[in-house]
């Protein structure tokens, strides 16, 4: 599970700003460019991204697995027809490399979400966007943050106990199912438990965010993040 992770890395002293620029160009760029040699050079800077914020290549591919389940699966859906020559390699190739697109701004994500705390980019939002919508995607991204871990950790314990009662001798679909409803009443629970939490605690739109600031090393950051716009574009 990835979650924010207290350090001393590069990452975790830039801005959260800085980072999301950052994330926003990376995806722009990655969405717009299909070749080989822009893939060979998005993979060098996912890498470069993962090993400044300190972030284990195999725990991120771990906290991804369910969604690395679809992108594997998107290129053998694609490359099927229903007829000769029953797989066409062209289309498989071409979902193959917009799945694997995804993957590195998946990862480049996990840095962000390793390195930022919720609140600092709770405060990062609201102070770019101004006024309700950005009070309220501020809010948005925060919840998210914190209560998606919590429902995965939710859909474990339910997984491990049908497991314990030899659940997992059952049909895939019987246990899908089960997982999906139990797994929708926890969520329901949770969220009723989370609204009470909120109005106890006197919830705020506008609460008293973190200071933030550019430093020295945001400038470079946010100068790449400029130019894997701009690359994007042309």
């Amino acid at each position: 599970m990835l979650t924010y992770d207290p350090d001393d890395t590069l990452a975790h002293r830039l801005d959260p700003r800085s980072k999301l620029a950052l994330q926003i160009g990376f995806a722009a760029t990655a969405l717009a460019h299909t070749s080989l040699r822009a893939l060979l050079v998005l993979s060098a800077v996912t890498a470069v991204v993962l090993l400044v914020a300190r972030v284990p290549l195999l725990e991120a591919l771990s906290a991804y697995r369910f969604a690395l389940v679809f992108l594997a699966l998107a290129p053998l859906l694609a490359g099927l027809t229903f007829g000769s020559p029953w797989f066409d390699l062209a289309d498989a190739g071409t979902s193959a490399r917009a799945s694997y697109r995804v993957l590195l701004i998946l990862l480049v994500s996990a840095a962000y979400i390793r390195s930022t705390p919720v609140r600092a980019s709770r405060a990062a939002i609201q102070r770019t966007i101004p006024g309700k919508p950005g009070q309220l995607l501020g809010v948005g991204v925060a919840l998210v943050f914190r209560f998606l871990p919590v429902l995965q950790a939710d859909l474990r314990t339910i997984r491990d106990a049908m497991a314990a009662r030899l659940g997992d001798e059952r049909g895939a679909v019987d246990r899908a199912s089960t997982l999906g409803l139990l797994g929708l009443s926890r969520a329901f629970d949770r969220a009723d438990r989370l609204a009470l939490a909120l109005q106890a605690r006197c919830f705020a739109w506008n609460p008293t965010l973190p200071p933030l600031s550019f430093s020295r090393l945001d400038y470079p950051v946010f100068g790449v993040a400029v130019a894997f716009v701009i690359s994007a574009a042309l």
